[in-house]
């Protein structure tokens, strides 16, 4: 047997268990039960990791040489990695996935940029932005992305895992979970077209642009959209909408045909980050607009990211088949709760800045998640906390796994 296989059997032979466990636990439904607003408790997850400080016992060092084992070595061991040591509440599926290949065009315009790398081996970067959006010629030079899907690659790769695996773990081709990748994010992608300080002035000197610009991205995300339902790409079983629970019996319930899924049958996701300061009118004026024809055709709706929405539920309310909204470190948790109430999900961000400390200083992490979980509970309001965007966890494992033990604990409590 080829080495690779046999080290990505041995993988997959842990994960099927830890897959197992995770069903036996009822995982599935402790999410759904949240997301339909019937919660059992607060939820917890940890994602968007530094793996480069964590490989502490040598389990993340890649063995595989194939790129295609080698991609799935990876996926295996960092879910394996995860439960061993700081699970909280996360799903694991009870297959493999294996993700179809996806193409696009994007939008004729290209980000032109300078980085400067802020730690070695890990992914953060400092940017600098050059402005390609300064005049209304600039706006129609725009084009809508044309989608492709690479079949015979994909499923070269489905039956190559399949043929590797297959006998012990189910193999599964899936498609592109409407997350953070496929949200509609027009405002991420105009601020790495202008940068932060252009597009907050041209709100105010160049309205008239900047409402071309978000119609017209607007219009690209809408046919995106439906350029996926017609090729058969949208994955109607995620385990997670960007970071955050994904399970619901409402969506669950419409017993599609993964080839044919539509917008209804998912998670809708809408963000605006670059919005965080300013005036509700404005955010409401330049983005709630946009995302509400965005958002239409989906079938739950999950708004926000790191801007903060504590001031703005009533204008974010709006969307249609809003289910979930994001609240911030830097949002007050207690406004945000008394606005959300049992309407929505109140998807609560912990401060990684906190991080590195949890296990020398754990009462900060016990403080600010014991705030969370009682103000939600004060408010009624289904509750899941989430300490994602993580660019360093003080190069110690521990800290990881204190955070985890704290969260856990005040969940349970």
């Amino acid at each position: 047997m080829n080495q690779d296989i046999k080290i990505i059997r041995e993988l997959a032979n842990q994960y099927a268990q830890i897959a197992a466990a995770a069903q036996e636990k009822k995982i599935w439904e402790l999410h759904a039960d949240t997301n339909d607003l019937c919660p059992q408790r607060p939820i917890v997850f940890i994602n968007e990791l530094p793996w480069h400080e964590l490989n502490q016992d040598g389990f993340l060092t890649l063995q595989c040489v194939d790129p295609d084992f080698r991609r799935a070595e990876e996926y295996l061991r960092r879910i394996l990695f995860q439960y061993r040591y700081f699970p909280a509440d996360m799903l694991v599926k009870s297959y493999f996935p294996v993700e179809k290949i996806i193409h696009t065009t994007g939008i004729g315009v290209e980000v032109k940029e300078e980085t400067l790398s802020l730690q070695n081996g890990g992914s953060i970067v400092s940017h600098k932005y050059e402005n390609q959006f300064q005049t209304m010629e600039d706006v129609e030079a725009i084009t809508e992305p044309v989608i492709t899907y690479d079949r015979d690659a994909s499923l070269k790769n489905f039956f190559k895992i399949s043929e590797a695996i297959g006998d012990i773990c189910p193999v599964k081709l899936v498609g592109e979970a409407t997350g953070y990748g496929l949200g509609h994010k027009a405002w991420d992608t105009i601020s790495t077209m202008m940068n932060a300080d252009n597009l907050l002035y041209a709100l105010v000197d160049e309205p008239e642009m900047m409402h071309a610009l978000m119609e017209k991205l607007t219009q690209g995300f809408i046919s995106t959209i439906k350029q996926y339902e017609a090729l058969g790409l949208l994955d109607p079983d995620p385990a997670y909408c960007h970071c955050t629970a994904a399970a619901s019996r409402e969506l669950a319930a419409s017993g599609i045909d993964h080839e044919h899924v539509k917008a209804n049958n998912v998670w809708g996701r809408a963000l605006a980050q670059i919005l965080s300061t300013v005036s509700p009118a404005m955010h409401d004026e330049f983005e709630i607009d946009y995302a509400i024809k965005a958002m239409e055709p989906f079938g739950l709706v999950y708004y926000g990211c790191c801007e903060p929405l504590d001031t703005k539920i009533d204008i974010v309310s709006r969307i249609p088949r809003l289910r979930k909204i994001s609240i911030t470190p830097w949002a007050d948790i207690h406004v945000a709760a008394e606005a959300i109430g049992k309407k929505y999900v109140l998807s609560a961000k912990a401060n990684p800045a906190y991080l590195p400390y949890a296990a020398s200083e754990p009462e900060v992490v016990r403080r600010e998640i014991r705030t969370y979980i009682d103000v939600c509970r004060k408010n009624g309001c289904p509750c899941e906390i989430t300490l994602k965007d993580i660019s360093t966890a003080g190069n110690s494992l521990e800290n990881l796994i204190v955070w985890n033990r704290i969260a856990m604990e005040e969940a349970l409590r």
